[in-house]
């Protein structure tokens, strides 16, 4: 008899659960290593809360490939429960009606008072959150192999200046100065870094958070152009269509000296076994010491039918913003943990030195929105930047002055 009790009540309680059970499909890009890894954790966590995992993975390290699946899917009336949006964007699909609130469980779980204000204003519309962030990274690093810089005869450079004395030595040393992969957002990226030297904090956030048209086609901008084109002469010819961890790959395996990236690339180190200061080195970006440019990856929530699914989607956002799980996909990914109240212990030197700089640089202004990432301006303004850049850097007889007025330009029909 006690036997038959306890059957019926283990096929009520299995019963009860599988009711509960939800699915949870996640539109995301994370495909290279460090990043795969990272999806694989969060997937492991929802699984063990009794939920289902549909992973709905678009690889393209900026994710552009992945907001066109997005679009279509939104627009048809069948959205993921989850997708990686980020910055301005959060705002437009909120502004379309299609998020969903997580408010009852950002309350639950005291999101307003763990996550730095700069960060909860990017997750919210309408003064209600609509998407998690999940970290904080970046993005102005530059990568280091010690190996090949020492048998090139040369140091860390600190500024653009001593970078190109320093490629110089590299080329003629027989490696490649510089690992870069010729698609939009690498070049991009590579923008920024110079712009943040070259312009200075507060002219970067007039120039592409103000959109101030005064110094995208200024003086200054000239020079971002000039320097920029400069990198060219470091790169090597199969960079076309290289995608972002195939260069960082290259430094790992000792074909080239440095790479500017962002804390992502340390994913890569991490998962090839390197160790920091031995195999590998992270340093700012030429030019920006002290200064922080930042992306915030996140996934925005979608508007569901069914109970099971919307129960699925709150513990899915609850379950980004736990401490086990912040430190466990940081760890992997190479970037800091978004919440203001983690211990660091388990962190190498490279996050701690990351979190310094994003406490510090918040206090001096120094604390910057990634353009090349999408969180400096809307995706029309950024995509007018990127054609301009592009188009730059693989045009050899291109003109900065020409350059900076087409910016201004470009970014003036966008907005």
């Amino acid at each position: 008899m006690n036997i038959k009790k306890t059957l019926l009540t283990l096929s009520l309680l299995t019963a009860t659960s599988i009711t509960n059970a939800g699915e949870v499909e996640v539109l995301h890009w994370w495909t290279a290593g460090g990043e795969a890894k990272s999806a694989a954790v969060l997937k492991g966590m929802l699984e063990d809360q009794g939920h289902s995992w549909k992973d709905f993975a678009v690889a393209g390290g900026g994710g552009e490939s992945a907001m066109t699946v997005l679009k279509t899917r939104a627009v048809s009336g069948n959205p993921p429960s989850a997708a990686q949006i980020k910055g301005h964007d959060i705002q437009e699909w909120g502004g379309l009606g299609f998020l969903t609130s997580l408010d009852s469980t950002a309350k639950q779980e005291n999101w307003d008072e763990i996550l730095p204000s700069v960060v909860t204003k990017v997750m919210k519309w309408d003064d209600e959150y609509v998407a998690v962030p999940v970290n904080v990274h970046r993005v102005n690093w530059l990568w280091a192999n010690p190996e090949v810089l020492k048998k090139s005869g040369v140091t860390v450079p600190t500024t653009l200046d001593e970078f190109f004395v320093a490629a110089d030595k590299i080329k003629a040393a027989g490696y490649v100065p510089l690992a870069h992969g010729g698609q939009p957002w690498q070049d991009a990226t590579v923008f920024e870094a110079v712009a943040l030297d070259v312009l200075g904090s507060e002219d970067y956030n007039k120039a592409f958070v103000e959109l101030d048209m005064s110094v995208l086609s200024g003086d200054k901008m000239v020079e971002v152009f000039t320097k920029f084109k400069k990198m060219r002469d470091y790169i090597d010819s199969n960079s076309p269509g290289r995608d972002w961890n195939v260069a960082t790959s290259m430094v790992i395996n000792g074909e080239a000296a440095m790479q500017i990236m962002g804390d992502w690339a340390k994913g890569e180190f991490t998962a090839a076994g390197k160790v920091p200061g031995k195999d590998y080195i992270c340093a700012p970006a030429p030019g920006t010491n002290g200064q922080f440019t930042f992306n915030i990856d996140s996934f925005a929530f979608f508007e569901l039918n069914g109970s099971s699914n919307q129960k699925a989607q709150q513990d899915l956002a609850q379950t980004i913003l736990t401490k086990d799980f912040q430190e466990v996909f940081n760890l992997n990914k190479g970037s800091i943990p978004v919440r203001l109240d983690m211990d660091m212990s388990k962190f190498d030197q490279c996050a701690l030195d990351s979190m310094a700089t994003f406490k510090a640089s918040a206090g001096t202004g120094d604390l910057v929105p990634s353009m090349a990432h999408g969180l400096a301006t809307t995706s029309y303004a950024q995509g007018a930047i990127y054609d301009v850049v592009t188009n730059f850097f693989n045009e050899k007889n291109a003109d900065p002055q020409q350059a900076a007025a087409k910016l201004a330009k470009a970014v003036k029909a966008a907005i």
